[in-house]
């Protein structure tokens, strides 16, 4: 690659965020193979939905309801399923999901609140349920 080349991409990059409001929501997704699903809803400011999907029949929804919240999807496999549900501000969850028909289900009713897991293998179930103010909580599990 040419140095114009790749300074002009870094300039546009910059233009493009720098063009973009502070108190804009965002949605970054990836996929890769076949009959993958993403989609979600953003009500409030400053909010993110980030999804990264390889392999076949996954689905991810998130639906964020306040200011500054993100929400993160990867899933690599088939037949997995993420659903992530924010109200409130300044909340952060993500759940990294590998194999095959995994369940993640994430709820945050609050402010600062942060939920984080991984499943592995087949056939994990997760579901985190956070109301009220700067919880935490984490899971890793691995199935069969």
């Amino acid at each position: 690659m040419s140095r114009k080349l790749i300074l002009s991409t870094a300039i546009a990059a910059i233009v493009g965020f720098a063009s973009v409001p502070a108190m804009a929501n965002s949605v970054y997704i990836q996929q890769w193979g076949w009959a993958n699903a993403a989609g979600g809803h953003q009500a409030g400011n400053g909010n993110a939905i980030g999804v990264y999907q390889r392999g076949w029949k996954n689905n991810s929804v998130s639906r964020q309801f306040g200011n500054g919240n993100v929400a993160a999807t990867g899933q690599d496999g088939h037949h997995n399923a993420s659903d992530i549900w924010q109200n409130g501000n300044g909340n952060a969850a993500g759940v990294g999901q590998f194999g095959g028909h995994h369940t993640s289900i994430l709820t945050q009713d609050g402010n600062g609140n942060v939920a984080a897991g991984v499943q592995v293998g087949n056939g994990c179930e997760a579901e985190v349920n956070q109301t009220g103010s700067g919880n935490v909580a984490a899971f890793v599990q691995t199935c069969p």
